[in-house]
């Protein structure tokens, strides 16, 4: 009996050893189209206590920017450099045959889940992947062209391959590599993408740590959600967005993301010079519209937060809860695809924020970021400027691993992006430029300064963003010789990352599409 007592007690003891000297699990979450305040610890009226509850434990930046659009900011992500460095610097809609834009992210850079599990690491992927060329994403045989999430380091993989598609019937879904085409009578799609993520932890051996990419669809167009719960959604939505931006602006400055001092910014430029127009103002079948549409939004981004309570509860069951580390942001801001209600909607959820995604304005490339990794104990909000490319060396950093100096057999450069740990553990944390470009929208941010145009056919405007963080002064003819260093400086990052030649201007999406596909018969991304 002794024997026995003393044989527990040493397996107990190196339980406890192994996990104290057990690398953390990391679970990082982004969602799709969300604005930079729609999350309750961002100032929204959207019902999120499970995000909030790790914003709440934990750091939150309020000054976190994106490249402005989906499968950009995915490759980003995905490998820690600048969209087109890697190959997706426009979309996966097709493979231009130009460094910079070959639809889907180069072979020659790892992706995050592929250092993460050469150095043991089990990888999980729940959720949109949209970095492989369009139609291209054969999952094995001939045709496989070597970007389809299992042969990009993930061990097991649900989701869908393409960037848009309908909740209830998603199109490209697989479970590793088996196409799904028939669903269930109460399939949704983001249910799923929660019950798949759950489904990979509990079958997962912990003692192993593990990398969940959780890649919401969430809430990307289509709007769709179960009428039960748009219905619950729809009462606070009936005042109206004249209220709900001021509420939104003052919670804002009351829990400290921007300062107390700060005014409420017209956001006049997207409706031709002219002022938004009043609530009051629109006619009570336009009122429907709008509410309908943002409580179909609210809803979707609340069944998100359901799933992402329901993977915490599940870590804290194991008792794995403390040693996993959550980061939580969004893809781009909030879009106006889909005409006048959709921009007001959008106006709401990039408060305080100009413009939409797709463009490089303030509203199109920010959005929320939460960190919460209970053993660091780092709280509060955090200022410092921080970019999607440093999501890979910050999820090493939390890992202690370091960023590989070869990967298959050739040797590769330095990361674009650094860790945030010294950020969020509030010490000293260096000035960077941050460079932008999607579809001729291009900017810089420099030293406080914003260059920035809505596309190539149309003027740099310069803005002080000490002074006007919501970039409604264009000062760039008072400033000519600024104009000219900032455009110098975009240039050089231009050259060096495959961003330039720009695409032909006034080129649409479906004559982009068709002017290459004619020039290059070869879709397949392949480097």
């Amino acid at each position: 009996m002794i024997r026995n007592y003393i044989i527990i007690f040493y397996l107990l003891l190196l339980g406890a050893v192994f996990a104290q000297n057990q690398k953390p699990n990391i679970v990082l979450i982004m969602c799709d189209d969300m604005g930079y305040s729609d999350l309750g610890s961002y100032g929204g009226e959207v019902q999120t206590p499970h995000i909030d509850s790790l914003a709440k434990d934990g750091v939150k930046f309020s000054n976190f920017k994106n490249t402005g659009r989906c499968c950009p900011s995915r490759a980003s992500l995905l490998t820690g450099r600048h969209q087109h460095a890697v190959g997706l610097g426009w979309m996966t809609a097709v493979d231009e045959h130009r460094p910079g834009y070959r639809g889907q992210i180069t072979h020659k850079i790892p992706t995050i889940a592929e250092v993460l599990k050469a150095k043991g690491y089990s990888t999980y992927m729940s959720g949109k992947w949209h970095v492989t060329v369009d139609g291209a994403w054969k999952p094995k045989g001939s045709q496989a062209n070597g970007s389809y999430p299992r042969q990009r380091g993930f061990d097991e993989f649900y989701g869908t391959m393409s960037g848009g598609g309908n909740f209830y019937k998603p199109k490209s879904l697989y479970r590793n590599e088996q196409l799904i085409t028939t669903y269930e009578k109460d399939y949704y799609y983001t249910d799923a993408i929660t019950e798949n993520a759950l489904d990979f932890i509990k079958n997962h051996d912990f003692q192993k740590s593990f990398f969940l990419y959780l890649a919401h669809y969430a809430p990307h167009r289509p709007l769709q959600a179960p009428k039960k719960r748009v219905d619950q959604c729809r009462e606070r939505y009936e005042v109206g967005y004249d209220k709900l931006l001021e509420e939104r602006f003052n919670r804002l400055k009351d829990l400290g993301l921007l300062k107390q001092t700060e005014q409420m910014p017209l956001q006049i430029s997207e409706y031709k010079g002219k002022k938004r127009p009043s609530w009051d103002s629109l006619s009570d079948e336009l009122k429907e519209s709008w509410v309908k549409e943002m409580a179909t939004y609210a809803a979707m981004i609340e069944i998100m937060d359901d799933g992402i309570g329901e993977i915490i509860q599940e870590l804290k069951s194991r008792g794995d809860f403390e040693n996993t580390c959550f980061i939580f942001l969004s893809d781009n801001g909030a879009t106006n695809e889909g005409g006048q209600i959709s921009q007001l909607a959008a106006d709401l959820s990039n408060t305080p924020f100009r413009s939409y995604k797709a463009r490089t304005f303030m509203g199109g490339i920010s959005s929320p970021l939460i960190f919460h990794y209970p053993k660091m104990k780092n709280k509060g909000i955090r200022t410092g400027q921080a970019h999607i490319i440093d999501m890979l060396p910050t999820c090493l950093d939390v890992a202690g691993i370091e960023y590989p100096k070869e990967f298959r057999k050739e040797t590769i450069a330095p990361l674009d992006g650094i860790s945030l740990l010294p950020l969020i553990k509030n010490e000293a944390w260096p000035q960077r430029d941050f460079f932008f470009e999607h579809q001729t929208s291009c900017a810089i941010i420099s030293n406080g300064w914003k260059l920035v145009r809505m596309s190539s056919t149309r003027d740099w405007e310069l803005y002080n963003l000490k002074e006007d963080p919501f970039e409604q002064i264009n000062s760039a003819k008072n400033n000519p010789e600024k104009v000219m260093s900032l455009e110098k400086k975009w240039q050089e990052w231009g050259e060096k990352n495959n961003v330039l030649p720009l695409n032909p201007k006034g080129l649409s999406w479906n004559e982009r599409v068709k002017k290459y596909t004619e020039l290059n018969s070869d879709q397949h991304g392949r480097d």
